[in-house]
């Protein structure tokens, strides 16, 4: 496994820089947080000789994260991968860098070839960025609902009485939480909008009246601190929304259509593990992680998110599997609400093979064929 930060192909310079300064982890894993040896396999034990040469060919793997090390799908899950030795198993070397939780700079980060994949907090979120001229194409989503929230405290009871109040997000409004304020009938123009960062607590101190966060974060963090807060849920107000997004490069994956399959192999075999080993999974995130991990917070928005994804799954649809309907579904939402202009080519965009081929009816197929 590699461990060390590789030179980005294609790169542009400035986002180059933006990754780069975020740190780089290799994530060994070499204990679970309770002292015991991860699990090790062989290099290519999991793969043919020959799909072993293509991955290899494939270079560094850099893959970028929703935000930082947080126990999130399609965070924890490649963190643990890489920790268990699956993605060696499969002839990949990967890099895991932690995003900044900016969904826009992780799109530009992946269209540029700085990043090979990313995580995206939905496809809404990809929609918006390929309007924006962003080229990335969606391989995988995992959760079926929006993870975005909004939280306001008790007295607000209509959403509408946020007009003429502050609203704090970290650096954009999420597209679900804009489709549910204009669903209900907000008038965004009268409502005040700023980046406030990642501290939940400005809400119950008043500096604003409503943030918006994710389900399985800041709400949890409120909560644990004895605070009462309402959340407000896109999905109450019929706002269609995914969760855990995984984006490509275009370029790559048309050459090297191997390695993007087994990255996603291992990811969904990290996931059955860590759904099993939640405390040990959240130890290899702790490692890759600055000093100061919760990892009692961690595990509870590890176990959130895979409930909120095990509950909005679709029958007979496999973990991962990304569809063309669902997403065109988002598109046709957000261009009745204005976020958008146009549907765009989803056909184009969702590259529905790449999970469907992982799978053998409900099973994952590991090894590799």
């Amino acid at each position: 496994m590699s461990t060390s930060c590789t030179r980005p192909r294609r790169t542009a310079p400035a986002l180059a820089a933006a990754l780069l300064l975020a740190g780089c982890s290799g994530g060994t894993g070499d204990a679970d947080g309770g002292g015991r040896a991860a699990p090790a396999a062989g290099r290519g034990s999991a793969v043919s000789a020959e799909r072993c040469a293509q991955n290899e060919a494939a270079g560094t793997v850099t893959y970028v994260t929703g935000y930082q090390f947080q126990a999130s799908a399609s965070i924890l899950d490649p963190v643990a991968a890489e920790a268990l030795g699956y993605f060696d198993a499969l002839c990949l070397d990967v890099e895991i860098q932690p995003g900044s939780g900016e969904t826009a700079q992780n799109a530009q980060l992946v269209a540029a070839g700085t990043a090979q994949l990313s995580s995206i907090a939905g496809a809404s979120d990809v929609l918006v960025n390929v309007a924006n001229g962003v080229d990335v194409t969606a391989v995988a989503l995992f959760g079926h609902v929006p993870v975005a929230t909004l939280m306001t405290g008790p007295d607000v009871t209509d959403l509408r009485q946020l007009e003429g109040t502050t609203l704090g997000h970290k650096g954009a409004l999420p597209v679900t939480i804009e489709a549910m304020l204009r669903t209900a009938g907000v008038d965004l123009d009268r409502v005040e909008q700023v980046s406030v960062g990642y501290d939940p607590t400005v809400l119950v101190r008043g500096q604003v009246q409503s943030l918006t966060g994710y389900k399985s974060n800041e709400p949890l963090t409120l909560r644990e601190l004895g605070e009462e807060v309402t959340e407000w849920n896109p999905e109450d107000h019929g706002v269609p929304g995914s969760m855990a997004t995984t984006i490509v490069d275009p370029g790559f994956l048309a050459e090297h259509p191997t390695a993007v399959q087994d990255f996603l192999r291992a990811q969904l075999h990290a996931y059955a593990h860590c759904e099993q080993h939640a405390a040990e999974c959240v130890g290899y995130a702790a490692q890759s992680s600055r000093a100061g991990y919760d990892t009692e917070h961690n595990q509870r928005v590890w176990e959130t998110e895979t409930q909120l994804i095990d509950s909005s799954q679709p029958a007979g649809q496999p973990l991962g599997a990304i569809d063309a309907a669902t997403v065109r579904a988002e598109a046709e939402f957000l261009v009745g609400m204005g976020q958008i202009d146009a549907v765009p080519d989803v056909d184009a965009l969702v590259a529905e093979d790449v999970v469907a081929g992982l799978y053998e009816g409900a099973e994952l197929i590991w090894p590799a064929p």
